[in-house]
């Protein structure tokens, strides 16, 4: 049972976490799993990622909600590439159960580094702002839905700072339509890892709770900054930056337990 103290430290948590979603579309399970573990104090990393998975979802959609009205969701892909990873994600859930918590966190921090080094290299790409979701880039729309889904599920996470570059890769569309386009995706994954990890009893529900009510404050604030910073590359600068801060700690955390 965790302290009020430790309900306190989880909506703050939230208010971050729903900032980063807002403002970033990923970025929400970087910061909310290790937010868990070290700064409230959940001790078990599974149930961290299951209560996470739960409470990134809900903020994600509150984010989506947002960026909706703000006209930056391409719907249609992110239907594509929700679909896709759904399965991806629940297949990838089921294996992360069955690892270590340590080691999950210490091959999340990895993954953190190798995608935030792409997001850089490509970060002065402007996009192709009509990019839509057609029969020509289906299959890889598709294919990087699944592939994404599996990450997800494995890391529990929701699987925006994945999503992101593979909506950007697949449809060149600009950064911000890919934040925005992307909590589709994240609120599906997210859903579905949470589901998994529920049903072996590993979700905290007060503490989902808490970290979600603080996300939906977090992330409308986001949205608002993030639409002021899609232009220039600064976007993605910001989302890189943020995934190397994150993964230097959780590394440093995991790595001796590894």
């Amino acid at each position: 049972m965790l302290s009020t103290l430790q309900y306190g430290l989880g909506a703050l948590s939230g208010g971050l976490v729903g900032f980063t979603l807002g403002l970033v579309g990923g970025g929400g399970s970087i910061l909310a799993v290790p937010l868990m573990v070290y700064l409230v104090g959940v001790t078990s990393p599974h149930v961290a990622i299951g209560t996470s998975a739960l409470a990134v979802a809900a903020n994600a959609a509150t984010g989506l909600a947002s960026h909706a009205r703000e006209h930056t969701v391409k719907w249609r892909c992110g239907g594509m590439y929700a679909a896709a990873g759904v399965a991806g994600a629940f297949a990838g859930s089921t294996i992360g159960k069955a690892i270590d918590g340590q080691k999950l966190l210490f091959l999340f921090a990895l993954l953190m580094v190798a995608v935030g080094v792409l997001m850089l290299r490509g970060r002065h790409a402007q996009g192709i702002a009509g990019a839509q979701c057609n029969r020509e880039n289906a299959s890889k729309v598709l294919g990087f839905g699944l592939g994404t889904g599996a990450f997800s599920g494995f890391f529990g996470i929701g699987g925006g700072f994945l999503i992101v570059p593979g909506l950007v890769a697949s449809t060149r569309m600009p950064m911000i339509n890919a934040v925005g386009t992307s909590l589709v995706a994240v609120t599906a994954f997210g859903l579905t890892t949470a589901l998994n990890y529920a049903m072996s009893g590993l979700v905290d529900w007060p503490l989902a709770g808490v970290f979600i009510a603080g996300g939906i404050a977090g992330g409308l604030g986001g949205t608002m900054l993030a639409k002021r910073l899609s232009a220039g590359g600064t976007l993605t600068t910001v989302f890189a930056g943020l995934i190397f801060l994150v993964a230097a700690y959780t590394l440093w955390r995991s790595a001796p337990t590894f």
